[in-house]
């Protein structure tokens, strides 16, 4: 079936619009293009044909207008930290790079809100909250933009205790494909009036709107302890975290590494630890708390064959323990050079867990791939982390087959194909298994009321069959 849009013959023109409306600020030049074509991900890069950095709302509204008059493909870009391709503009089409729009526009001490430009960092809003005694915790682990982070509907280590970013989105501005700018939410801390838009855009990756303005819920910052403990088998470190989570103990953070990667760790880094599967913890609240905390996870602890916990005893201690959580995959891809990142990124019910991560264990000790297993355990969320060559068709097809595994074994458990990177490229297939083809379907009826030439990071979220039954265009080189 012939698409009703032909790519091409629109794209001279909308660039030739853009390039004299932005000047500058509209840039189709190759090392520009290839810079804006991927992310951090596996999946192939793809140019778009011009990149454009906006300044405002309106001036987004602007490029928006001219997209679709022109019936040209447009996709946000923030920091392109992104691990399934959500930001990769597989049709083309305009890039949308939210860098100029990176200004802290209000920060209610009292209230506990900030109020964001999409393209701020979150390290740059935490540096600006410091002396405040407030930060925004969610924490991808990379430096992302908040507009990414909005896209995806981010988590990290600090989920357990505060939530993802659908928790922590009190409203957005977004514009829609037809140049209608839209305000959700509100600075209240709840509310029962009407649709919830807000939530409706937190992860929908720009298909259905692109997020300009962001209201952020902030949180005091907590005092906290840190420690380690390391454990005979895996099984026990899950085991002690599902039991950790039914007795209802408060921990702020609780990150699962095996073997492997500390073994990584412990190559690159001071911190040494037995190469065992082992167990960051962070505990929040006053001495009194967390010691009797603290107690009673030393005793759930022992009962799973794990050894004594080991405390850090100064801040600088336990901001380097966590520093090595966030480089030691880095520092694993660096121990087999040209290699690339290839993370599963499943969700189960906490019941689950140990029986999922076992059996994913078994699945990579077959192949001959090099995998690594960790995670946000506290809330089911782990990755598995395949480092393979992508020019090694055996080791693509190989990482392919153990990742569908992982993803069917999630899902036929009562979980998620991705609890926090979002669906992008990646994870289309897996959707209608997770939700049904009738949920799929009311989603892609949402895309086409909201966006109905399909020009919103198209190609992304909704597979192709179910986007066509639904009416919506595809695109033609």
């Amino acid at each position: 079936m012939n698409s009703p849009f032909r790519l091409k013959p629109d794209v001279s023109g909308a660039v030739a619009e853009l390039t004299a409306r932005f000047g500058a600020r509209a840039r189709d030049s190759e090392a520009v293009r290839r810079h804006h074509g991927g992310d951090e991900s596996h999946h192939p890069v793809s140019l778009p044909d011009v990149v454009v950095e906006p300044e405002t709302t309106e001036e987004v509204v602007e490029i928006l207008r001219i997209a679709s008059r022109h019936k040209v493909p447009l996709v946000p870009f923030g920091a392109g930290s992104g691990l399934e391709g959500a930001a990769i503009p597989v049709h083309g089409g305009i890039c949308l790079d939210t860098i100029r729009l990176n200004r802290i526009l209000e920060v209610r001490e009292a209230d506990m809100i900030a109020r964001v430009e999409a393209g701020v960092r979150r390290q740059t809003l935490n540096a600006f909250l410091r002396d405040t005694g407030l930060f925004f915790p969610v924490d991808p682990g990379a430096d992302a933009s908040i507009g990414g982070m909005v896209g995806t509907g981010a988590s990290g280590t600090n989920a357990v205790r505060f939530g993802v970013m659908r928790e922590n989105v009190l409203g957005l501005t977004a514009v829609l494909a037809d140049g209608r700018v839209i305000r959700t939410g509100s600075l209240a801390r709840k509310s029962s009036a009407g649709y919830d838009l807000t939530r409706l855009l937190v992860g929908s990756e720009g298909t259905l709107g692109i997020v300009t303005e962001v209201t952020l819920r902030l949180h005091p910052v907590p005092d906290s302890v840190s420690a380690v403990a390391g454990f005979a088998t895996l099984d026990g470190a899950v085991r002690t975290v599902v039991d950790i989570k039914r007795m209802g103990l408060q921990i702020g953070r609780v990150e699962l590494l095996d073997a492997r990667l500390v073994g990584v760790i412990g190559r690159h880094s001071t911190i040494r630890l037995p190469e065992r599967p082992t167990l960051y913890f962070e505990f929040h609240g006053s001495v009194e708390e967390i010691d009797a905390v603290a107690g009673a996870v030393a005793e759930i602890v022992a009962e799973h064959d794990g050894g004594a916990i080991a405390w850090m005893k100064t801040l600088d201690e336990a901001r380097a323990l966590w520093e090595t959580r966030r480089l030691g995959l880095g520092w694993a891809g660096s121990e087999r050079p040209g290699s690339t990142s290839w993370p599963s990124d499943v969700c189960v019910p906490v019941s689950r867990l140990a029986e999922v991560i076992l059996e994913t264990e078994a699945d990579i000790a077959t192949s001959s791939v090099p995998a690594y297993i960790v995670g946000h355990v506290g809330d089911g969320n782990f990755h598995c982390v395949f480092k393979l060559k992508p020019d090694d068709s055996a080791e693509v097809a190989e990482v392919s087959r153990l990742n569908a595994r992982i993803v069917e074994r999630a899902i036929a458990a009562g979980g998620t194909s991705t609890g926090e990177h979002g669906v992008g490229l990646g994870k289309r297939a897996y959707l209608e298994a997770e939700h049904g083809r009738d949920a799929v379907a009311v989603m892609a009826l949402l895309k086409k009321a909201l966006d109905p030439d399909n020009i919103l990071n198209p190609g992304k979220v909704l597979p192709d069959d179910i986007a066509a039954a639904a009416g919506l265009p595809t695109f033609f080189p």
